[in-house]
């Protein structure tokens, strides 16, 4: 062997050595400030759910209630208001010209069965003018069918016609999306069978592609960001405008009035 050979074989083995070092420090970075975004937002959970419970107590003429988990509570947006929820509830007021109460019994991690367990038998105490169910997505880390199915139909039981659920939301990711679809359809399915309006959010999400990882995702890499949010409200909007047209704006603006604490 040559020595410039030698020097090349040296500079390519050193070079290479160079960059793996460099690819896991890049990685190690990413994967700690992963965990930093993650632990900040953890750190406005409570500070949603107070909002959101304060603002249920003020009075209004049409009562809007969500069911759900994080994603309408808001984590991963810059204020709690700016859910998909807060969104949805903008809309509405513009839509009617009528003042709107806001109860969002969501809560963060929910899963399907603990909806049933925390969320229902508040909702049950409850009469809503619009009612917006978005649960599902934490089921999919530990995938269940048939447990899955069963809280949904306990949830979609105790819903009244004109409710509007959504689809889960498209993950990107292969082996996930499998599961998305099998408990899409376990909801579009039991959904008809009550004769209950489905949101298509997976259909909605999935348009904005790979990239929206980018740009409609927060820093934790898993919740929406502001962009994400008004996506999510995208896919209700028609059913929301519909039900508006046909239903809402019937009720006289001194008919009721919301208020109390639920």
């Amino acid at each position: 062997m040559t020595l410039p050979t030698r020097r090349i074989r040296s500079a390519i083995v050193n070079g290479a050595a160079i960059v793996a070092g460099a690819a896991a420090l890049f990685t190690t970075w990413v994967r700690r400030d992963l965990q930093q975004q993650k632990a900040i937002l953890n750190e406005t959970l409570p500070v949603h759910s107070a909002w959101w419970r304060a603002h249920a107590k003020q009075s209004g003429e049409l009562l809007y209630v969500a069911i759900g988990d994080s994603a309408a509570q808001g984590i991963g947006a810059s204020s709690p208001n700016k859910s998909y929820v807060g969104v949805l509830a903008d809309h509405v007021r513009l839509a009617t010209g009528q003042t709107v109460r806001v109860v969002n019994l969501s809560v963060s991690g929910a899963t399907v069965a603990l909806a049933v367990r925390d969320q229902l038998p508040r909702f049950e105490k409850i009469t809503p003018d619009l009612v917006t169910v978005a649960i599902g997505a934490n089921d999919i880390a530990q995938w269940h069918p048939e447990a899955f199915e069963a809280g949904i139909r306990t949830v979609f039981a105790a819903l009244p016609p004109h409710a509007l659920v959504a689809d889960l939301p498209c993950f990107h990711l292969p082996h996930n999306e499998r599961k998305v679809a099998a408990a899409n359809r376990i909801i579009r399915r039991v959904a008809g069978e009550h004769d209950l309006t489905v949101v298509p959010l997976h259909a909605t999400t999935k348009r904005a592609g790979i990239r929206s990882i980018l740009t409609h995702v927060a820093k934790d890499l898993f919740h929406p960001n502001d962009r994400g949010y008004r996506a999510w409200a995208e896919a209700f909007l028609p059913a929301i405008s519909a039900d508006v047209a046909h239903r809402i704006v019937s009720i006289p603006a001194t008919a009721h009035a919301h208020s109390g604490n639920i």
